[in-house]
């Protein structure tokens, strides 16, 4: 029933999953495979994640062993940086040593895939039936689906109340670029700083542009289209127009958050896991969803790990790991995930209105979440970062004034095919 194929993983595979960005948590730790399995030993199954902030004593860590008491077990946890995690990920597999189960960022699975060190879901016999399509879609290779998300978080725009009242500016306003762009004008003229977010030359650089690049109906495969610099040319324009602070080119996601909790900014691009610390703020803080160039909700990109079992040579373990995922993925399952992170949201239809029922306050991210797209979707897969790398660099070059939008996206388009072909 489970297949055993193992391709070689080469260090260009290595080198690509490097490019794959943090964008929640990550974690550090050291290795551990194996041991003895249900078909005779000890009992202890592997588990990695990239979780390094949840020690022993954490919520998250009496979560996964609860998983494993449930199946009878004891998991024994490692926690690596998401960097560290995949490329280990990869080594462990050419040694024959991965563990049970592995939870990665999404944009990775693809990568693993690729190299045949994961089981698909059919093979494993779980149901993904109820999962959403495009939270579900980052883990799909060539029509096979690898692994399942156990939660999604992704991003929206916050607002500053007390900004928006003094500038006499509605959020419920903001309904495409064209009215954005003329609240920041109102922001700025009103004396305050307009908006804030993450141009910093890494996979976060494209995580935040990627709404703006989607929304203007763009496609990863053509970086160079007219939709592609239109969306460049806004994040231009407005630091041209003094609405966004030149910082914005070494932004990180967290510096972004620094500067808006300064409650110098009417706005900041940010994600569902400051949802506990905008609740904390000194001033109101509000969300409204990312729009399209001309109206809707762009598709922010899906940020969330992955469950995941990789191949094994002794195939009598699959069982219990089989229990062990499913705990993880039951409805109830993914709410206590939610409820274990605070910043994520169930990939299903039933867990998305259980945590709205306990948390109402968290609808809008319901709904950013239901209106996301997977990074690696449309068959990118394993070509995803080295697109992202060329995205992220054009974002920098027209940043910095080094290159017109257009410039700088036909550059990027070249390295991308040459890269990709």
């Amino acid at each position: 029933m489970y297949h055993t194929r193992r391709k070689p993983t080469t260090l260009a595979a290595v080198g690509a999953l490097t490019l794959v960005g943090v964008l929640s948590a990550c974690s550090s730790g050291g290795a551990a495979a194996g041991g003895e399995t249900a078909g005779g030993g000890d009992a202890t199954y592997t588990w990695w994640d990239p979780y390094p902030q949840h020690d022993d004593s954490s919520d998250w860590t009496g979560r996964v062993q609860a998983c494993g008491e449930e199946a009878g077990v004891t998991i024994e946890r490692t926690a690596y940086d998401t960097t560290a995690l995949t490329n280990q990920a990869l080594l462990a597999a050419q040694e024959g040593t991965s563990p049970d189960v592995i939870l990665l960022d999404n944009p990775a699975v693809s990568t693993l895939a690729d190299t045949g060190m994961l089981t698909t879901v059919e093979e494993f016999g779980l149901d993904t039936s109820a999962i959403d399509e495009n939270l579900l879609a980052a883990g799909v290779v060539d029509g096979e689906t690898y692994g399942i998300p156990i939660g999604a978080n992704t991003l929206s725009l916050y607002y500053n109340a007390e900004v928006l009242e003094a500038a006499g500016v509605d959020p419920a306003s903001i309904t495409d670029w064209e009215s954005l762009t003329a609240a920041l004008k109102t922001v700025t003229d009103n004396g305050d700083k307009g908006i804030t977010f993450a141009g910093i030359g890494t996979e976060e650089g494209s995580f935040q542009f990627l709404p703006w690049f989607w929304g203007a109906g763009a496609d990863l495969r053509d970086l160079d289209s007219p939709e592609a610099v239109a969306a460049l040319e806004l994040w231009t324009g407005w630091l041209e127009e003094g609405y966004a602070p030149n910082s914005v080119i070494n932004n990180s996601q967290n510096t972004v958050w620094e500067e808006f909790l300064t409650g110098d900014f009417g706005f900041a691009v940010n994600g569902t896991w400051q949802v506990d610390s905008a609740a904390g703020a000194d001033f109101e803080a509000g969300t409204v969803q990312l729009p399209g160039r001309d109206g809707g909700v762009a598709p922010a990109p899906t940020g969330g790990e992955f469950i995941m079992a990789p191949v094994q040579e002794v195939t009598e373990r699959y069982d219990v790991t089989r229990q062990i995922v499913e705990c993880m993925t039951t409805p109830e399952g993914f709410v206590e995930t939610a409820n274990t992170f605070a910043y994520y949201v169930p990939p299903t239809a039933d867990g998305q209105a259980a945590l709205v029922e306990e948390k109402p306050e968290l609808e809008p991210w319901v709904e950013a979440v239901r209106n996301a797209k997977g990074r690696t979707s449309d068959d990118l897969g394993a070509d995803y970062p080295v697109i992202s790398e060329a995205l992220w660099t054009a974002v920098q070059n027209a940043l910095s004034g080094a290159a017109t939008p257009e410039e700088a996206l036909t550059t990027a388009q070249t390295e991308a095919e040459t890269a990709t072909s």
